[in-house]
């Protein structure tokens, strides 16, 4: 348990929060080097490198922290800042170095809507992702799997939207289980409208989540922006339909850049709605799922797999496993060596290794050392 957030802290990444449209990453700098009340007070004198300048200089007057904090707890819902126990630290582990920079890196902070915590409700979760005019076809097993996920106890990730995601959101709040909507506006905002009965359920069984604070109303570029923060809170994305330039498709590409699985549901090909997953498969950036069990299998984690094993199958140490252990293997006993040179010891993609290198450490099976990476023994 760490101290929790001061009023203050809390204060200031609600001020940051809503002076810096997602993802500011010369401002997340500036807050990770002298932390976000100090970031908050140069910003509003003005008194930040013109990188910082040009992400905060349009709105750094909107004093609205306060009022912001007041409306968020007047609709249920609360201020999640990485201070905070509940922050997802795990899922978020992969919003760093290469990926942040193709991608965009962890937030500022969360606005939050819902009973349940962050941190635990994503330990075991799944994005299900998809076109916007679905198929039957589509959003038949989209539902179906997000039913059959929330049978297993695996959390549904999805974007609100209409088709896919909102019969994926369907799909699991009818198996009994959990559900996160992430949106490209404020949590206070029913978008779209034609789920407000949706996104209400949702608030009250599951979680709404939003880097936008109250109030902030949808834009394209936020939806592009908002599809990494739902490629890195499921361990893996699914994608039910994809045309072939579709937001989908933009998920694809980032959880691909995470570093974390990527499946997709084959479908007819008469059908313009599959092309996209299609040719994920094609270039073979993704692999086939006709089933819950093969998503389970494809998202499952070294020493905490997501599909249920029988006892004596289980790695008695919580041993890495699959392509962790291949990439625990490589790394050097005595000194460090390279995530490259991991790559080509373990065969596993390089952007692969430096998702899992960081998971390892966190796990205690990794050290960072001489410019490399070291293995340490489990025990």
């Amino acid at each position: 348990m760490t101290n929790p957030p001061t009023d203050a802290i809390r204060l200031a990444r609600a001020y940051l929060s809503r002076v810096a449209e997602p993802y500011p990453a010369a401002l997340a700098a500036l807050v990770a080097q002298v932390g976000p009340v100090e970031a908050a007070e140069l910003v509003r004198a003005s008194e930040v490198t013109p990188s910082v300048a040009s992400q905060t200089s349009a709105r750094r007057a909107e004093e609205r922290a306060h009022e912001d904090l007041e409306l968020v707890v007047r609709k249920g819902g609360r201020l999640l800042v990485p201070e905070d126990d509940e922050w997802p630290r795990w899922p978020f582990v992969a919003l760093a170095g290469v990926a942040a920079q193709r991608c965009g890196g962890e937030p500022l902070a969360l606005w939050v809507r819902g009973p349940h915590d962050l941190a635990e409700v994503t330990e075991k979760a799944v994005a299900i992702v998809g076109s916007r005019a679905a198929s039957g076809y589509g959003e038949h097993v989209a539902a179906e799997f997000a039913y059959g996920l929330a049978e297993a106890d695996v959390t549904v990730v999805s974007g609100a939207a209409y088709g896919i995601d909102g019969a994926a959101h369907r799909g699991a709040l009818g198996g009994g289980g959990l559900t996160v909507a992430v949106l490209a506006c404020g949590v206070d905002i029913a978008y779209p409208a034609g789920h407000q009965g949706l996104l209400g359920k949702i608030a009250r069984e599951g979680l709404i989540v939003s880097e936008y604070p109250p109030g902030v109303t949808p834009a394209r570029h936020r939806f592009l922006t908002r599809n990494r923060l739902i490629a890195a809170l499921g361990g893996g994305t699914v994608v039910v339909e994809a045309g072939r330039r579709s937001g989908a498709k933009n998920t694809a590409a980032i959880t691909l850049a995470l570093g974390r699985p990527l499946m997709v549901v084959p479908g007819p090909v008469t059908s313009a709605s599959s092309v996209g997953c299609h040719e994920l498969l094609r270039d073979g950036q993704a692999v086939s799922v006709s089933s819950v069990a093969e998503i389970v299998e494809s998202v499952g984690r070294f020493g905490d797999d997501l599909a249920t094993e029988p006892a004596e199958k289980e790695s008695e140490l919580g041993a890495p496993q699959g392509e962790a252990m291949r990439v625990y293997e490589a790394m050097g006993k005595r000194c460090g060596v390279s995530d490259e040179v991991v790559s080509v010891e373990s065969g596993v993609p390089l952007e692969r290794v430096r998702a899992l290198l960081p998971e390892l450490e966190l796990a205690g099976l990794a050290l960072r050392a001489d410019g490399g990476w070291q293995k340490l023994e489990v025990r």
